[in-house]
């Protein structure tokens, strides 16, 4: 699947439009018929497609209050006349517009588009911690400037942790953020990974990279050295 897709509009028929189209094009949709169904939604979504003209909430009062907590791609549906919605909503933080009437080709169009411009965007820059710094791009770890060989798991569990240093995780968020949801991997399997991640760490010179708390998870910790 391309990703997930929030449908946010009172009109059934044209949720069903969107909806048909986004499945035909491999992504994942979920439907909200008005604002404050959107908004309780907004969180899992990896792009909304959100009416303006809706009931309980509008469509600008719902980006308006996801941009407070997300930068979740918002694609708006606009009647054709409404130019100052429009344009409030893009100064509120929504990536494109489509006008009503609309093709369903054009808003899987859009849709793509936001989210190859997402990608882009998202490219992660070089991380740092202490003596600790990972270009996840380039795939390269160093310490103090000497580079610690990684595998692509290693990578991808040291890239987690620095991404929030202060912020413990438990071996279940580990697994989904390396593996994937839906897949099964042991502790032992994962344990194994931290294993050999503070290992070739600490043989780099930081013994202190990755804390335990017992019970909890893991978090980065200091990586000042000896």
């Amino acid at each position: 699947m391309n990703g997930h897709i929030l449908i946010a509009d009172d009109d059934a028929a044209i949720r069903d439009v969107v909806r048909i189209a986004c499945q035909q094009a491999g992504y994942q949709t979920s439907e909200a018929a008005d604002g404050a169904e959107a908004l309780a939604a907004a969180s899992a979504a990896d792009l909304i497609v959100l009416d303006i003209g809706m009931p309980e909430m509008d469509g600008l009062d719902v980006c308006r209050a996801v941009r407070r907590e997300s930068n979740v791609p918002i694609l708006f549906l606009t009647a054709q006349s409404d130019e100052i919605d429009r344009i409030v909503g893009l100064e509120l933080g929504a990536d494109d517009y489509v006008s009503k009437p609309f093709s369903p080709r054009e808003v899987v169009a859009r849709i793509k588009a936001i989210l190859k411009r997402g990608q882009v965007k998202k490219t992660t820059p070089t991380l740092q911690r202490g003596q600790l710094s990972v270009d996840p791009e380039r795939h390269i770890c160093k310490v103090n400037d000497i580079q610690v060989p990684l595998t692509a798991r290693e990578m991808e569990l040291i890239v987690k942790l620095l991404e929030r240093p202060d912020h413990v995780l438990s071996r279940p968020q580990l697994v989904d953020a390396v593996y994937g949801t839906n897949i099964h991997v042991s502790d032992r399997t994962m344990d194994s990974h931290l294993r050999n991640l503070r290992s070739k760490l600490a043989d780099a010179g930081i013994s202190d990279a990755i804390d335990t708390v017992h019970g909890v998870g893991v978090r980065m910790g200091p990586c000042a050295g000896a």
